[in-house]
């Protein structure tokens, strides 16, 4: 499956959650994030991502493995390959083995809203990252080919849209940069 994704900056985060929990109630969750690469940072030169989650909700941790594909070309959207893995312990011990190294450690506090809008089953999250003055506001749905993800898109525009926010709000930085520049003291 392809995740098409729009990240948006936001002013009003009380705004944005009374939007959202307007259509469903929100699920609170906490995510703890490793991110892996290389050594010569191969994998982020490439755009692919290679991340061990932590995902507390409704007081249940779970742990997933994901790989992110590089962008599909002009639309930002990435081939993401998930699995639950028993024992986050395990797979820091087989990265090490072959060489991978932590790229960033974040925590993201979030509310995530499940619904169907513009013909799309979305995810919209509400995020604040602990490092970051700023909050945002995700949203995503799965597609099933690189053919489908411009409409997906636009759906998901629509949607922001609906939300009070444009294009001057989307933001394309990753967390895991800003989160190291923010560390960095810049």
């Amino acid at each position: 499956m392809i995740e098409a994704e729009l990240k948006a900056r936001v002013g009003d985060r009380d705004q944005i959650l009374a939007l959202l929990g307007a259509r469903v109630t929100p699920e609170p969750a906490t995510y703890a994030d490793t991110y892996y690469d290389t050594p010569d940072s191969s994998l982020a030169a490439a755009d692919r991502e290679l991340r061990v989650r932590l995902a507390v909700r409704q007081g249940l941790t779970r742990c997933h493995l994901t790989y992110k594909e590089a962008a599909v070309p002009g639309t930002g959207a990435k081939p993401e390959h998930e699995t639950r893995v028993d024992d986050p312990s395990i797979l820091s011990t087989v990265f090490r083995v072959l060489g991978l190294v932590v790229l960033t450690q974040l925590t993201k506090h979030c509310h995530n809203y499940r619904f169907d809008a513009h013909g799309y089953r979305m995810l919209a999250t509400v995020v604040s990252v602990p490092e970051l003055a700023e909050s945002f506001v995700e949203v995503e749905t799965l597609v099933p080919a690189a053919g489908d993800v411009p409409a997906a898109l636009a759906a998901i525009r629509l949607l922001l849209a609906e939300l009070g926010l444009g294009e001057a709000d989307l933001d394309t930085r990753a967390y895991t940069d800003m989160v190291r520049r923010a560390r960095m003291g810049g």
